[in-house]
């Protein structure tokens, strides 16, 4: 009858720990994947709020500046109405001319009004694109840190042999992941976060 060779029980072992640390850094490479994917979309909405706010920042300079100019011409509209009022030494083309420059003021005043509401709109707009760029940058910055203790938690894991902490960085890489998907879609808004 032959001999059966039973395995060493050093040898099982070690093999079990070998096939344990490949799969753990294998998912840890996952985990980095992700982690570029929140990096990057961290990024960008961080460029976006500031590439927003500068807009935000700009429209309003020029509401302001239509403001401005809309009090001038009210201003200048009514001191030539008040040249115009009775007893006015004003006398026909004269009185013609500063009629004339009198409406033209009014109009003015009214194109800036009229501006600076298209302004104010697009300010806006501006503002609410760097605010939903802010949120999304929340859940992209929780992403980062939760990926990267999951990092960390799997090189433990591979290092101690730990099935629980692969499975504690297993853990932190999905919350890590869901935060990342929810940075680029906003699905879900989690109030305490803002």
């Amino acid at each position: 009858m032959a001999e059966v060779e039973l395995p060493d029980p050093e040898e099982m072992g070690e093999r079990r720990d070998k096939a344990f640390s490949r799969r753990v850094a294998l998912t840890t490479a996952v985990y980095a994947v992700v982690l570029a994917l929140a990096s990057l979309g961290g990024n960008n909405a961080m460029e976006d709020i500031l590439l927003a706010q500068q807009e935000a920042t700009n429209q309003w300079a020029y509401y302001q500046a239509k403001v401005v100019r809309e009090h001038l011409n009210r201003g200048n509209k009514l001191l030539v109405e008040t040249q115009l009022a009775d007893p006015s030494p004003l006398k026909g083309a004269e009185r013609v001319k500063f009629e004339a420059l009198a409406k033209k003021y009014a109009d003015e005043e009214k194109r800036m009004n009229a501006d600076k509401k298209d302004i104010e709109k697009d300010a806006r707009r501006f503002e609410k694109d760097r605010d939903v760029n802010k949120d999304k940058d929340t859940y992209f910055d929780f992403a980062e840190v939760f990926l990267q203790i999951a990092i960390v938690s799997a090189s433990v894991a591979i290092l101690a042999a730990s099935r629980p902490m692969f499975w504690f960085s297993l853990a932190l890489a999905i919350l890590g992941a869901l935060a990342t998907v929810n940075g680029f879609l906003l699905l879900a808004r989690i109030s305490f976060l803002h």
